[in-house]
């Protein structure tokens, strides 16, 4: 399907612990200015009228009506029936809500639901860093090309999503990539979102500078002090987000093995990339010491930073031989080095989302 010919009109929600983002999607591209609301209600029935008031509003800015309305929202959920569960970020869902029928009987039009790192991954893969990395192979000569991508956010929780073969993976409880539930490498009583997240970096950082959890700046500002653009401790800082980096490097060193593909991070802690993303990169290409002494290799693919300029052109190089096969005269290609390579979201998280939701309702409206 082409998507940037497509004449559908789609109602997208990028459904955050902090914001809810709504947009209306047309031929691949957010053509409304949207419509922003804080996530934060005091009750289920405000936080329902919220999200029906911001898909009214952004409605309005649509020339035509639309075919549907497909959006993102954090696990746990069945997805398919479109019943939201118990979340942690968003505790007034608990007990269950059957929002796809609240909303198709609301505004008359299919609802699809989907999980967000699910839905950011859809989007990186179809128009993203996934086609970005192909084309920059393709004019380096290669023939090399990925189809598979894993996708995390960095935000107020650590989400995920895979893309196999350019199919979305869900799995059969709507649960997979839930990353955020892995063990957490420093801290192994607790999962690896602990870290991998704005409380993660909040609560390291006032460890370390010896601040109260309500005196201690947002990982925004924690970034600043890091980079030496603002005064503050920036050796805490420095430590958050080595913290951060090692428990995340070490985690999607763990998932990568189970879909060998592209990494591509989002969320609202992607753009503290400079802090954390080399010491990601060093997590994952580091060795295992092995019961005999021996140096093992943690992957057996390298990792390589596509934020670094000089190592994604060491990701590009053709490192392909011509080898013989054997009792012939004929000479077969073959590339002995396994690459994947790391980088930030191409499109940002809410416009992945959107064209990710976009994409996921026109799939399942051709299947109607």
């Amino acid at each position: 399907m082409d998507y940037k010919t497509d004449n559908h009109i789609i109602l997208t929600l990028d459904a955050g612990g902090t914001n809810f983002d709504f947009a209306a999607v047309k031929e691949g591209n957010i053509f409304t200015k949207g419509f922003s609301l804080p996530a934060a209600a005091g009750s289920l029935q405000d936080i329902l009228k919220m999200i029906i008031r911001g898909f009214e509003e952004v409605m309005k800015q649509t020339e035509a009506k639309p075919s549907a309305i497909s959006f993102c929202f954090p696990g746990p959920a069945d997805y398919e029936s479109g019943i939201i569960g118990d979340l942690e970020n968003l505790p007034l869902f608990r007990g269950g809500v059957p929002l796809k029928s609240m909303l198709e009987e609301h505004f008359g039009i299919p609802v699809f639901i989907n999980n967000d790192g699910d839905l950011f991954t859809y989007g990186e893969a179809i128009a993203g860093l996934l086609p970005e990395v192909n084309k920059a192979l393709k004019n380096a000569g290669s023939q090399k090309a990925y189809k598979n991508l894993l996708g995390v956010t960095f935000g107020t929780g650590f989400g995920g999503g895979i893309i196999r073969q350019g199919e979305l993976f869900t799995g059969d409880n709507s649960a997979g990539a839930e990353i955020n539930r892995m063990r957490n490498k420093l801290y192994p009583q607790t999962s690896a979102e602990d870290s991998v997240s704005i409380r993660g970096i909040r609560r390291v950082f006032a460890r370390e500078a010896g601040l109260s959890l309500d005196n201690t700046p947002e990982p925004e500002a924690i970034f600043n002090i890091g980079m030496e653009n603002a005064e503050g401790n920036a050796e805490a800082a420095k430590i958050a987000y080595k913290e951060f980096a090692e428990v995340a490097g070490n985690t999607l060193a763990d998932a990568i093995t189970l879909v060998d593909g592209l990494i591509v991070i989002g969320g609202g802690l992607a753009g503290a990339w400079p802090l954390f993303l080399p010491g990601l990169l060093e997590e994952m290409n580091r060795s295992f010491k092995e019961m005999n002494g021996d140096e093992l290799p943690r992957l057996e693919i390298s990792a390589y930073n596509l934020q670094d300029q000089a190592s994604f052109n060491n990701f590009l190089k053709d490192t392909s031989l011509h080898i013989k096969v054997p009792f012939s005269k004929k000479k077969i290609n073959y590339d002995p080095v396994k690459k994947i390579g790391i980088g930030i979201s191409r499109l940002g998280t809410s416009r992945a989302v959107a064209v990710g939701a976009y994409a996921f309702a026109l799939n399942e409206l051709s299947c109607l």
